[in-house]
């Protein structure tokens, strides 16, 4: 087994403590030691700031989700909203369930911190994917105006990670939780009658006495 280098080793503790305990509870002297660098300064040498080290942990996930994304997208062909949220959130639930994964736990965290700036110095390339999902549901969402359609899919987004999160929490307490394809499936159907469902009534008539306006992508992996 390959033993992560020194940025590896920061890149995982601070993901550990973020998830564990928040952006604001988390010194980058605490991030150092967790990661078994005798200097304290190992983080401001290696990324410069606390910003920057939110930003690699990212770079360090995606580049492996996004392509088991492309690879479920090329192997399931969606052309349902099903297919399409199968093919985008499995590989991010699938994340926590790698030993040692803190990964869901930690994005849920940011956004309660309402960290969004962060993805704003990603690589187009590593956000594509995301791009791709919401126009590709947003075109399968028809059915649904504006704001609502692009609330739902954003809410979608946001229960799909703290869904994981709680499961990515359990499993490292040992708690029982339900097998992997399970738990997905059923997650999935949930999602997909939230995604599909008809407005109300009521939901319109709230609607009609609100300036309409476009909601802000939450964060998401």
């Amino acid at each position: 087994m390959v033993q992560p280098n020194a940025k590896e080793q920061l890149v995982l503790a601070a993901e550990r403590l973020f998830a564990e305990h928040g952006l604001d509870g988390t010194s980058l002297r605490q991030i150092s030691a967790a990661a078994g660098n005798g200097n304290n300064t190992a983080v401001q040498y290696h990324f410069g700031s606390k910003a920057r080290l939110i930003q690699a942990i990212f770079e360090y996930r995606l580049h492996d989700l996004n392509r088991r994304r492309d690879a479920l997208v090329a192997q399931l062909g969606p052309r349902d909203i099903r297919g399409w949220l199968e093919c985008h959130v499995a590989p991010v639930l699938e994340q926590g369930e790698r030993e040692g994964s803190h990964y869901l736990s930690f994005v849920a965290r940011l956004q309660q911190h309402g960290r969004r700036d962060v993805l704003g110095h990603l690589s187009p390339e590593l956000l594509a994917p995301d791009r791709r999902f919401r126009e590709r549901a947003g075109a399968l969402l028809r059915h649904l105006p504006e704001p609502l359609r692009g609330h739902r899919i954003a809410q979608t987004m946001i229960f799909s990670v703290h869904a994981g999160s709680e499961r990515e929490q359990s499993r490292a307490r040992h708690e029982h939780v339900l097998p992997f394809a399970v738990h997905l499936r059923d997650l999935l159907d949930g999602l997909v009658g939230f995604l599909q469902s008809p407005v109300s009534s009521e939901t319109l008539s709230a609607l009609g006495e609100h300036i309409p306006h476009e909601p802000a992508p939450p964060l998401h992996p």
